[in-house]
């Protein structure tokens, strides 16, 4: 998949895209993308970085459900071509819906078709509309069709939902919406090594700026995608901020079964399959130690049948 960032850089013109915030890449967003499917042209998404929201209200608390690779690594998992990942600061935020219609679509990227969901908005001030894309995109190269919002059984794909179902601890009512397993992505770092020092080596992920699920204990599959472990494994991960060491940043921890090797600096991709239990303040080590010994059986057998 090829990446852009700046629309003054395309190279890759004639694109089919599909435009939106894709927050999670969930069932709805999907369908948004199929649309774009065109024989004979690329696939492309518009997309931006930071989100809009994030932009609007930098001081409001974490709601992405992934972070910009995660997001790059779903799309590309879709076929999508190239990704038009345009930055939202001032310049953009400034360009009214035509100057964006104008300038953007049709002058810096030349897209020849564009798909978005019937309740997108767009420009200054929230201008444009759908109505105002069916209007101005023909008269400026590029047809336009509007994707109807789709809901499945318990209501309409939001990424309001799946927050909400995350939240809750519910990450197979999340999977029901995005249509795969919730991931987050990360560089591992280097931790306090207390994990190591128990016996349980953990690989340690940020979630910063991140939405946070229900802190706990989850079932998760564990994907290296870069370097010489590069593979698929599993394992159990304890998500929040390891309250019987004190009070400290959230963050995802996960033991990977069977597992040995150096993931220091590796691109990792966890999947978080079932929620076990809440994050505890244990008495003693040997108290602590007992249960991640019943955590990672447990894991082990929820892992057998996900």
């Amino acid at each position: 998949m090829q990446v852009f960032e700046r629309y003054s850089d395309v190279s890759l013109r004639g694109a089919s895209v599909a435009m939106g915030n894709f927050d999670g890449v969930h069932l709805g967003h999907r369908s948004v993308i199929n649309l774009a499917r065109r024989e004979g042209s690329p696939l492309g998404v518009i997309s931006f970085e930071p989100h809009p929201r994030s932009f609007f209200a930098p001081d409001a608390p974490p709601f992405r459900l992934m972070n910009a690779a995660a997001k790059r690594h779903r799309l590309a998992k879709l076929g999508v071509d190239v990704l038009y990942d345009l930055p939202f600061d001032k310049a953009l935020s400034s360009l009214t819906a035509l100057e964006f219609v104008r300038d953007v679509l049709a002058g810096g990227l030349g897209i020849s078709h564009l798909v978005v969901g019937e309740d997108f908005r767009f420009g200054k001030g929230r201008e444009g509309d759908v109505a105002f894309l069916q209007k101005h995109g023909p008269e400026h190269g590029f047809e336009v069709t509007i994707a109807p919002l789709i809901s499945g059984e318990n209501g309409q794909y939001s990424s309001s939902a799946i927050r909400a179902a995350l939240a809750a601890g519910q990450p197979e009512e999340a999977a029901k919406m995005l249509g795969h397993w919730h991931r987050i992505d990360g560089v591992v770092e280097k931790g306090d090594q207390r994990g190591r020092e128990l016996g349980f080596p953990t690989a340690n992920i940020s979630v910063e700026a991140l939405h946070l699920p229900r802190l706990g204990v989850y079932a998760v599959e564990f994907d290296v995608l870069t370097g010489p472990h590069k593979g698929s494994f599993q394992g159990a991960a304890s998500l929040g901020v390891r309250p019987t060491f004190g009070r400290n940043s959230p963050n995802l921890e996960t033991f990977v079964f069977d597992f040995s090797g150096d993931l220091y600096g590796a691109d990792v991709s966890v999947a978080l399959v079932s929620f076990q239990r809440p994050e505890l303040k244990f008495d003693s080590l040997d108290a602590l130690i007992e249960q991640m010994h019943k955590d990672y059986d447990i894991s082990r057998e929820i892992l057998k049948n996900a």
